[in-house]
């Protein structure tokens, strides 16, 4: 019998979400059938990604406007329950309709479960579809409960499972929602693909009179922290090392947003001649851009544990982190990367030249950030855990385990 399984990830595909692709391709590989769900296409300038055209080709967006599906759905969803919990007359409104849609179709298609990337209005998608007699569905917790809206009793507590990325948001949540959360509770990090992204080659670190390349990637957002990985960049050159910045990624504007911040802090420090950002470039060049960079690093404010820290190491690039939300639970400080303090530009830029004058270190750390990822975060480990929790033959997981 062939196993289906519907796949919901609000705004797919975004610049951040090669992680899913990956996901996919894995579940695939090991016989799954998957249906991608999405609550809207991402705007244009978003589009980064050579795979994002075929995937939206074969994504259901269910936000399209339907006032029959919407006045279908309402007398059968627990409105009640959902206002008490603080979800507006507005939100479940909007929601109605494409929740009747998710139903429809995993009904037509034969879907029996979907899995929800996501705790926001996607979560609440499925909590009402599952109210209505449709699929049992899961959840995948990402960040902070904070960042994703009501109703969340409502959306925890009638899901089959759940998934965690981090130790720390599961401590989280046994405090937060302590009734609501479902009996089968396992902590999953995300993970990359180990095959792919690997090293060029034995790591080189700087030479002597070679320009230190750093690079970075993530959304240009405040809480990335790039503005502060600049004023790095300008310490460090104003310290007589020849040092330059490439910065992939864009704002959730598609590029009318926080970008123009960032444009303007580069002229600030008068490194038009040293910093680039390249905008949303595709997974191949992020690739390539690590490879060729002596360092990388992110400086966020707050990262819930980072696939792009894990696509660096698993490249074999000496990576520095911030010691912020749950980055901690991937690098280990020393040992297979680098944590310096968020907002501190002054401790990235000495963590950076420590890294540039000792190159037996930053080999070290290359080696070791590469067994970390191919050791504990491998995407075919979240797609395996899946498969087991859906149909009951994968591997045992708790709510006390972790790569």
């Amino acid at each position: 019998m062939t196993r289906k399984l519907g796949y919901l990830v609000p705004q797919f595909p975004g610049q951040t979400h090669i992680f899913f692709w990956r996901e996919i391709a894995e579940l695939e590989a090991r016989g799954v059938e998957v249906h991608l769900f999405s609550t809207r296409p991402p705007p244009p300038g978003l589009v980064a990604h050579d795979w994002s055209e075929r995937a939206m080709a074969r994504t259901t967006y269910l936000g399209k406007p339907d006032v029959m599906a919407g006045l279908a759905a309402l007398p059968r969803l627990p409105w009640r329950e959902m206002r008490r919990e603080g979800a507006t007359l507005t939100d479940i409104a909007l929601s109605a309709p494409a929740a009747m849609r998710l139903l429809r179709a995993c009904k037509t298609r034969g879907i029996a479960h979907v899995h929800v990337h996501s705790c926001g209005r996607a979560a609440l998608l499925a909590a009402m579809a599952r109210a209505m007699g449709g699929p049992n569905y899961s959840l995948t917790l990402h960040g902070p409960l904070s960042d994703y809206g009501p109703a969340q009793g409502v959306k925890w507590r009638n899901a089959a499972f759940a998934t965690i990325i981090t130790r720390k948001l599961m401590a989280e949540m046994r405090a937060d929602l302590p009734d609501d959360l479902p009996e089968r509770l396992m902590i999953q990090p995300m993970g990359v693909d180990t095959d792919v992204l690997s090293p060029a080659g034995p790591y080189q670190p700087v030479a002597g009179g070679e320009t230190l390349r750093i690079f970075s990637c993530g959304r240009l957002n405040i809480v990335k922290g790039h503005q502060d990985l600049m004023e790095a960049v300008k310490l460090l050159r104003d310290r007589g090392r020849d040092v330059t910045l490439a910065i992939a990624g864009e704002d959730d504007a598609g590029g009318t947003g926080y970008r123009h911040v960032l444009e303007a802090k580069i002229g600030e420090l008068g490194l038009h001649d040293h910093v680039r950002l390249l905008g949303p470039i595709d997974a191949g060049a992020v690739k390539t851009q690590i490879q060729r960079a002596h360092v990388f690093a992110l400086a966020s404010w707050h990262e819930p544990l980072g696939v792009a820290l894990m696509e660096a190491m698993s490249c074999g690039i000496p990576t520095i982190g911030t010691d912020a939300g749950g980055v901690a639970e991937l690098i280990r400080d020393g040992v297979d990367g680098v944590l310096v303090p968020p907002k501190s530009p002054e401790a990235l830029a000495g963590a950076i030249a420590a890294l540039a004058d000792d190159p037996d270190r930053a080999r070290k750390l290359s080696g070791q950030g590469r067994a970390r990822i191919v050791e504990g975060f491998h995407s075919g480990r979240g797609a395996q855990m899946l498969i087991g929790a859906v149909w009951g033959d994968g591997p045992d997981h708790s709510a006390g385990s972790n790569a």
